[in-house]
């Protein structure tokens, strides 16, 4: 069977940032499998750094490269498509009112300086280059993976600013930095392509949580706000229904036995090997202890990718990670919500909890 790629690519670029929903039952399914082999010849075609390089990626060095190019797919839109916010503007807590009370922040703090970026806008952006409490810091969200991550821009004795290249693997936002033009893995923080190839950003603690727990724990702290608000469709999701999807968006992989590839699990970052705890189970017990680290679960947050807005979604609940430091307080530990699929596609031997 021959396809059509420049039609195809046409296609794919005029509905991918039009709202996903799930397919209806009268869709043939002939149709959908067509366009799923379409997606793979054009995903195919499109990994050769030859074509990369037309499409003006003109300063990466592809010579050095930790994957292959062929596990790299179109996502659909060219380098910052996705527009990333590079001059984020904030506004206090108490002045903050379109924003629900169950929708889902991440909330950061350092030295004091304590801010929340809401998912309405990152599911828009993908990645806020920012400066909180002195450190150069990029938080991202990958809305197929929701995989919410907070980077120190530092690497190598450079600050590096990010944005989108328009490219996935795993179903992951590649990012690449501006300086050297390398391309970075938002689900590890390492650098997979280019000049900073091997290198890794260092993962900031912080937490995927409900704005009323925001509030609480930080009621004189600041709330990202859109530059321009008529720019996107804030407070919308277009991936409606994404989560309870069947299978994941744009993935080639193989699943893990045992789980459904969309369930949520929590990773813990800080610890000596890939661990995720399977959220059900996190929401069943409430608390658990893994490796030093204690997790916990409340409801109250709002799954950002269910409804047809961000604040209409089911209750998820929100996890908080902690372990004793060195001063004997309890402290925040990186952590993220993301699903069974991403974890086993990074971690294929990782532990998923508990075991069944």
């Amino acid at each position: 069977m021959e396809f059509d790629i420049e039609k195809c690519v046409k296609m794919f670029l005029a509905t991918k940032h039009r709202r996903w929903r799930q397919p209806k039952q009268n869709t043939p399914w002939v149709v959908l499998v067509l366009m799923v082999l379409c997606l793979s010849n054009v995903a195919n075609v499109r990994a050769d750094p030859h074509l990369w390089r037309q499409e003006g990626w003109t300063q990466t060095d592809f010579s050095k490269h930790l994957i292959e190019f062929s596990e790299i797919l179109s996502g659909g839109p060219g380098k910052d498509g996705i527009p990333p916010i590079d001059d984020p503007k904030f506004v206090s807590v108490k002045a903050e009112r379109l924003i629900a009370d169950q929708e889902a922040v991440i909330g950061l703090e350092i030295n004091g300086d304590a801010r929340a970026y809401p998912i309405r806008l990152l599911m828009w952006h993908e990645i806020a280059n920012d400066t909180v409490g002195g450190v150069p810091v990029s938080v991202t969200y990958c809305p197929l993976c929701n995989a919410a991550i907070v980077f120190d821009r530092r690497s190598s004795g450079n600050t590096l600013s990010f944005g989108t290249t328009g490219k996935l693997r795993n179903s992951d936002l590649v990012m690449y930095d501006r300086q050297t033009e390398s391309w970075w893995q938002q689900f590890s923080g390492e650098a997979i392509v280019g000049e900073m190839t091997g290198q890794k950003l260092r993962i900031i603690a912080s937490r995927l949580e409900a704005f009323s727990l925001f509030k609480t724990r930080h009621p004189d702290g600041k709330v990202l706000v859109p530059n321009d608000p008529s720019l996107r469709a804030y407070g919308r999701n277009p991936y409606e229904g994404y989560d309870t999807s069947k299978i994941p968006f744009l993935f080639r992989g193989d699943f893990r036995e045992g789980i459904n590839p969309m369930a949520r699990v929590v990773v813990l970052r800080d610890v000596s090997s890939p661990i995720a705890i399977r959220l059900t189970h996190l929401r069943d017990v409430k608390h658990i202890d893994v490796s030093g680290v204690t997790v916990s679960w409340k409801s109250g947050q709002a799954s950002a990718l269910d409804h047809t807005s961000v604040a209409g979604g089911r209750d998820v609940g929100n996890v908080v990670a902690q372990r004793i430091g060195v001063d004997g307080q309890l402290q925040d530990v990186p952590y993220d919500v993301t699903f069974a699929f991403v974890f086993h596609a990074f971690h294929p031997k990782g532990k998923i909890l508990p075991d069944t």
